[in-house]
This record gives C-alpha cells, sequence and structure tokens, in this order.
C-alpha cells in the first residue's frame, strides 16, 4: 500500500534532504495493539532504508523509502506492556518514540454525541473527571479536516495524551467511559482514538468509489470535487478555509482526510455513535450504514473486527417529516452484519435536548458488548430486550424478545408504556400492555381483531420496557407498512 508523504516533508526532499519521521498518528505516549502485526510507517530521504526497532523483545524490521519518501514496515507484537520505546534509523537521522504502551486500541466515531467532551456539560460530568487517573488509557482525537481526496497522514500534528483529570476535559465522554470500564475489567492498556465531527452524516465518512457505485444520490455532491480543487489548489481544508457548499456533510470528505490516514494501523474495534444527520433519509440509511462497516472493514484489512454502535436517543425532530423511529429500525437492522453489537438509549435521552447529558451509561453499554464479546466475559448480559416474534391469541399479541436476561421488567414500575396496536385498517392506537414470562402482550379495547404492534416509534418517546438488568428495549415494529 502506498502512501503520500507529507508536504512539509516533500518540501524538504526538494532540497535533497528529509530527515526519517513517523506519520502523526505515532507519538509519544502512544497505544499499539498487542498480539497482532501492526503496521508502522512515516518518510524518508527517497530510496533510503529505514530500521524500525522496539524494546520489547523481537528482532528490528527494515524499510524501503519509495520515491516519494513514504517508507511502511510490520512490527509483530507481544502481549501487553510497558512502557517502551519504539525507533526509525536511517542515515538522515534517528527519531524515537517514548513511553509507548502495547495494549487494545479502540476508535471512537461518529458525530456530536461521540465528539461530546468530558467538560461539555459544565460541572455535570466533573466528579467523573476529577477521578481519571488511569496513566494506562491513552487519548488521541484525530484533528477535523474535510478532504477532497484520499490523504495518507493528517494534515495536522497533534500527540497522544496519558489520561488524566486534566487531559480528559478535552475528550470524548463516552469514549472515556467505554475505556474507563474496560480498563477496571482487564487492567489491559487502553488507547483511545477520538475521530469524529460534530453534525457529521455518515456519507462523509465512507469511501468515495463505495457512494458512486451503491448511492448514485451523491454522484451530483462528488463531481463538484475536481472543481473545488482546481478553484483553490489544495485538496484539505479545515472548516474556516472550506469552499462554500464542503462540509462536513459532504460525501466521503471526512474518510479521506480524517479516517484514511490512521486506517492502516492496528486496533482492536471500532465504537460509533452517530445517526443524528440522517434521520431525514432512514430508508437509505438501512443500506448506508451497513456499507460504512463492510466499506472500512475490507480497507483496514483486519477482518470483520467488532463494530459496535449506539442507536440514537428520543428528542423532538420537529421538522423531520418521518418518524425518527424508522432511523433507529435501519440501525437495529445492522445487527444483521457480522459481529456488531448495539446500544440501546430509549432511556437516557433528553427529548428538548440532541445532546443527552447521561453519556456515562452510553460508553458503559458498549463496554459490556466488548467485555462480553471480545474480553470472554460471557455470563454478561449485554443488550436489552430486541423483539423477535407475535403470535395473536384471542383479541391479543403476544411478544417474544431476545435478551431478555433475568426477564422482563417496567423500569419504573408502572404499566408499560408506549405500545400501539393496530388492525387491517392500519390505524394505529394506544394499546395496554403486560408482562406474562417472557412475552409481552397487548390489547387494546378498540381494536378487537389486532395484526401489528408498535412500541416507542414516536420522535421523542421514552418508553419503560427493560430486562432485569436494567437495560432498555429498542423500539420497533411487528408491520412492515410504509
Amino acid at each position: 500500500m502506498r502512501f503520500v508523504a507529507l508536504v512539509f516533508c516533500l518540501s524538504l526532499t526538494n532540497l535533497g534532504f528529509a530527515e526519517v519521521r513517523f506519520a502523526r498518528i505515532f507519538t509519544n505516549n502512544m497505544v499499539i495493539q498487542q498480539e497482532t502485526e501492526a503496521p508502522v510507517w512515516g518518510t524518508a530521504e527517497p530510496g533510503e532504508e529505514v530500521t524500525v526497532k522496539a524494546s520489547w523483545r523481537g528482532g528490528p524490521v527494515k524499510a524501503k523509502a519509495d520515491d516519494e519518501g513514504v517508507w511502511r514496515a510490520v512490527m509483530k507484537t507481544p502481549k501487553a506492556g510497558g512502557p517502551y520505546e519504539m525507533r526509525a534509523i536511517a542515515k538522515s537521522g534517528e527519531v524515537v518514540l517514548a513511553n509507548v504502551l502495547l495494549g487494545e486500541v479502540w476508535l471512537c466515531g461518529g458525530q456530536s454525541n461521540m465528539q461530546w467532551k468530558m467538560r461539555g456539560f459544565g460541572d455535570v460530568l466533573k466528579p467523573d473527571a476529577d477521578k481519571a487517573n488511569y496513566p494506562k488509557i491513552r487519548l488521541y482525537t484525530v484533528p477535523q479536516d474535510l478532504g477532497l481526496e484520499p490523504q495518507d497522514d493528517l494534515a495536522k500534528r497533534t500527540r497522544w495524551m496519558v489520561c488524566s483529570p486534566q487531559s480528559v476535559l478535552s475528550f470524548s465522554a463516552v469514549g472515556y467511559y467505554f475505556a474507563s470500564q474496560i480498563f477496571e475489567e482487564t487492567k489491559v492498556p487502553i488507547g483511545l482514538v477520538s475521530c469524529n465531527w460534530g453534525g457529521s452524516s455518515a456519507e462523509a465518512w465512507v469511501r468515495e468509489e463505495t457512494l458512486r457505485e451503491d448511492f448514485p444520490d451523491f454522484s451530483e455532491a462528488l463531481d463538484n470535487y475536481p472543481a473545488f480543487k482546481e478553484s483553490v489548489g489544495k485538496s484539505v481544508f479545515d472548516k474556516k478555509q472550506a469552499p462554500k457548499g464542503l462540509r462536513q456533510t459532504s460525501p466521503a470528505v471526512l474518510y479521506n482526510a480524517m479516517l484514511k490516514p490512521v486506517m492502516p494501523m492496528a486496533m482492536r474495534g471500532v465504537i460509533w455513535y452517530q445517526g443524528e444527520s440522517n434521520v431525514k433519509e432512514p430508508e437509505q440509511y438501512r443500506t448506508l450504514f451497513p456499507a460504512l462497516i463492510r466499506d472500512w472493514r475490507a480497507e483496514w484489512g483486519q477482518g470483520d473486527f467488532p463494530f459496535y454502535y449506539v442507536q440514537i436517543a428520543p428528542f423532538h425532530y420537529r421538522t423531520n417529516e418521518k418518524p425518527v423511529a424508522l432511523l433507529r429500525e435501519a440501525q437495529l437492522m445492522a445487527l444483521s452484519e457480522p459481529n456488531t453489537g448495539m446500544v440501546v438509549t430509549m432511556d437516557v435521552g433528553d427529548p428538548t435536548n440532541i445532546h443527552p447529558q447521561k453519556k456515562k451509561p452510553v460508553g458503559e453499554r458498549l463496554a459490556l458488548l466488548a467485555l462480553a464479546k471480545e474480553y470472554g466475559q460471557k455470563d454478561l448480559v449485554y443488550s436489552g430486550p430486541l423483539y423477535r416474534e407475535m403470535k395473536e391469541k384471542s383479541g391479543e399479541i403476544w411478544l417474544k424478545f431476545d435478551h431478555v436476561g433475568g426477564g422482563l421488567k417496567s423500569r419504573d414500575g408502572e404499566e408499560l408504556s408506549h405500545f400501539q396496536v393496530a388492525g387491517k385498517d392500519r390505524q394505529f392506537t394506544p394499546a395496554e400492555a403486560r408482562i406474562s414470562g417472557d412475552y409481552v402482550v397487548v390489547k387494546s379495547e378498540k381494536v378487537k381483531k389486532p395484526v401489528a404492534v408498535r412500541y416507542g416509534w414516536g420522535n421523542a418517546d421514552e418508553p419503560n420496557l427493560m430486562n432485569a438488568e436494567g437495560l432498555p428495549a429498542s423500539s420497533f415494529r411487528t408491520d412492515d407498512w410504509e
């Protein structure tokens, strides 16, 4: 795989000299994925031989810089540990990375609810931030940029940070809660790469080739990119420099500038929180979101790595013409992709704020998925009830669920809420619902012969069905009516 050298290094090359260096994702304090073959890359003098050494057990690895001065090596990593040093050595110089740990690397992607920082609600999350003394958790935030074409290194330099009460304030709250929960259970170093942008759309994180092949709705926007580049003479922009019409919802731009540059790095998996910017096109999201997952996996070349995501929370989308439950339904359908998991947030949203303050349970529920499915804790209940099937009996509909855990419950002890039933006329009306063992039984005196049920179908519904472990049920419907 080829990597294009940075403008800085190319300018030095034009002078006949370029010092060896690592790509910008590699800095002091980083975490490298344990027990794998981890790609390491950077730039040097074209044709120069580069030796990469690490202080963990294992011999040095040699690489040769190509005609553009780009080199790439693959380092075999042992079990978690450290701190270590890693260095790249060439005739043009030597660069050393210090305080490197081997552990578990996770990418935290999405839009504002993943981006939302620990300092983002004033003092609400501060008590948890004050306790964030985790020297073995490391944090990296990918700089926000827009790209008209795929980039092979980040346009701006940033650095890995050791997790502390000070550093965590500027990092993803969901990501932090996820990592701290896993660390408390495993004691293995955790590296988080925060790669997100508030208000971003799913299509902004997908390759142009995939969008052109499978989603013609985006072709017109993509066709404008060569003209943008010709008019300004470059292909990467921050939000202040971007040409009019180019933003974080534009197709492929975040994949190009933010994801592609870090994509070769070895990692365990992805946690993802996005969807609010796509609520107006839920039918498209049914195929767009799975395409994103498959695209990332194909390009990363690390198999079907874990992809755990958050279903969007209740909120009054007053201008939305389609039920937001359709977007949640599209997210639910994505569970058909291998090695995925979904966190339900029907109980921790805020109907008046698209950015709910309850970030801790979201991160902890993502951690439950990872602990159960990746880290061997098989006894964990990691999902709330998910609708499986229904049967009609004597004017009632009996609903069966997966992931009932220790049993179905009402979160607040009140009667189950936000159920509707309809007959063949397809007119839904509020319904009574009760728990009977592992079933929920739904009926309405107004519908003598019910044929369909919907649950939590309003945009801001906060229904109360959960399992005994406190994990809420997803909104769902038994029909497929338009």
